[in-house]
């Protein structure tokens, strides 16, 4: 064990050191080091020229001084490995810059390269996606997003939930989930009408779809491991180009066995969101302040905001009295009309969030004819206004970020509302039998990473928030 140790700390002793960890390291002056990265700019002088070089690891890398020879190697977009000396920065930029004695070019980059010293819309670096996280956008974007992972994870960790890995392929469509896309085998559009090849609903025996939730499957393992949470992409046929959409995104769902009320999992819901944007506050500061100055100056202000306020509740009939008050009083103009019983609109989400409330707030307890058939029935004297223990988490400017709801534990409720809802009961046996085995009180939640990415960092589209976005029309890479 003891030696196992010692290899892994010499493999990591191996590696190159990043940017990040040389200026982070406390070393003394003039000490000899060597940095890979990227040239972001190049700056000459008559005596003197100065180039940027960035690895990833941080916002603005590092700044090196090299004589004039040594700079005419270099061209924006070329990888290098620079060795020389650690001195202290005149600047206020950083407190190191690198005074470079030796320079070795890695792999060079000629004059089209896309990326210059230049602001460019998100539209433009969407096009060369391949290339626009070596653009300080797009690397605090991946940063972000693995910082903010980190933080969830975290959390989960110290409320003894376990990780779990759902299916990607899935014989059920989640009802009510959205559109799917079905799997076919390639074969099913080369070969010709004689062939003996398996028709494409015979590799499994059966139409299979790409998953666009994990929680049924969560569902069953939280039956045997109490607390469960799966983060994993999801994907969707909708025809959508709006910028909250994409065909294929990820989801954080997690699953609690043992809860019977909606407001412990509502307040677990608030906890974890709180804890991972704490966690991101405390440990990517460089690059909020980043987003803070270019993209919403209100960002820090509104995620400490998010951490130290309780977020709003209310239930969803008084949602519709707050809007209907609203659309009343002249305050707003509604393009679709609110009633009790409709669906609540995107504007209508904003509304509350963003102009009402001015903060996140969750509404709870929708109409039972508004959301799918494995949602907990509430017990309410109006049979018209039948509604279920559910929730959807609403934030300023986005709308819904995470939806969630207490699961129907009770069999036969549960089996009557499938059958109301027109499923095949055979093909979900399995999870009626969850009801019939050991059936415990439950819920669970799911989170829209790249929406939680809109939040942290002020972006407008997800399809900047997600490395290869993936929508209808679009599938590069």
């Amino acid at each position: 064990m003891l030696n196992a140790i010692r290899r892994l700390h010499t493999a990591r002793q191996s590696l190159p050191k990043t940017i990040k960890a040389i200026l982070n390291e406390k070393v003394p002056a003039e000490t000899t080091v060597s940095i890979n990265g990227w040239i972001r700019s190049v700056r000459s002088q008559k005596n003197v020229s100065f180039a940027n070089v960035n690895d990833g690891s941080n916002l603005k890398g590092i700044q090196a001084i090299l004589n004039s020879d040594q700079a005419k190697s270099l061209t924006t977009g070329a990888s290098v490995k620079l060795t020389g000396q650690l001195v202290p920065s005149p600047g206020q930029e950083q407190q190191h810059e690198l005074k470079v004695d030796q320079v070795e070019v890695l792999g060079e980059s000629d004059s089209t390269y896309p990326l210059q010293k230049k602001r460019h819309t998100m539209e433009y670096l969407r096009e060369i996606g391949h290339l626009r996280s070596r653009g300080n956008t797009g690397a605090a974007v991946l940063r972000l997003r693995n910082s903010a992972v980190l933080g969830f994870q975290r959390f989960f960790e110290q409320a003894d939930c376990a990780n779990v890995h759902t299916p990607i392929i899935t014989s059920h469509d989640c009802e009510g989930g959205g559109e799917v896309f079905k799997v076919l085998p390639a074969s099913t559009y080369t070969t010709q009408p004689s062939s003996t090849a398996m028709a494409p609903s015979e590799f499994f025996k059966k139409p299979v779809y790409l998953t666009v939730s994990g929680q049924l499957h969560a569902e069953i393992l939280a039956s045997s491991m109490g607390r469960v949470y799966t983060l994993g992409p999801v994907f969707r046929a909708e025809e959508s180009q709006t910028s909250r959409h994409l065909a294929e995104f990820w989801m954080m769902e997690a699953e609690l066995a043992f809860i019977d009320r909606l407001d412990q999992l509502l307040d677990f819901t608030e906890e974890c969101l709180v804890s991972a944007t704490k966690y991101v506050l405390d440990n990517s500061k460089e690059d909020l302040e980043f987003f803070n100055r270019w993209t919403d100056k209100s960002l820090l202000e509104r995620l400490n905001k998010t951490v130290t306020k309780p977020f709003a509740r209310m239930t969803y009939t008084e949602a519709i009295e707050v809007l209907q008050q609203a659309h009343d009083a002249g305050k707003v103009k509604f393009e679709f009309p609110v009633t009790w019983g409709s669906s609540l609109q995107s504007e209508h989400e904003r509304y509350l969030a963003t102009q009402h409330c001015q903060h996140p707030v969750f509404v709870t307890n929708y109409p039972a004819h508004l959301k799918p058939f494995y949602m907990r029935a509430d017990n309410v004297q109006d049979s018209s206004k039948q509604t279920v223990g559910c929730f959807d988490l609403l934030i300023p400017s986005i709308g819904e970020l995470i939806g969630g709801s207490m699961r129907e534990e009770r069999y036969d409720i549960l089996h009557q509302k499938m059958i109301d809802s027109e499923m095949d009961v055979e093909e979900y046996k399995w999870y009626l039998d969850l009801r019939r085995y050991g059936s415990v009180p439950h819920g669970g939640y799911g989170l829209g990473l790249e929406r939680y990415m809109l939040w942290i960092t002020g972006l407008e589209s997800v399809r900047d928030v997600v490395p290869m976005p993936r929508h209808v029309g679009s599938c590069r890479y």
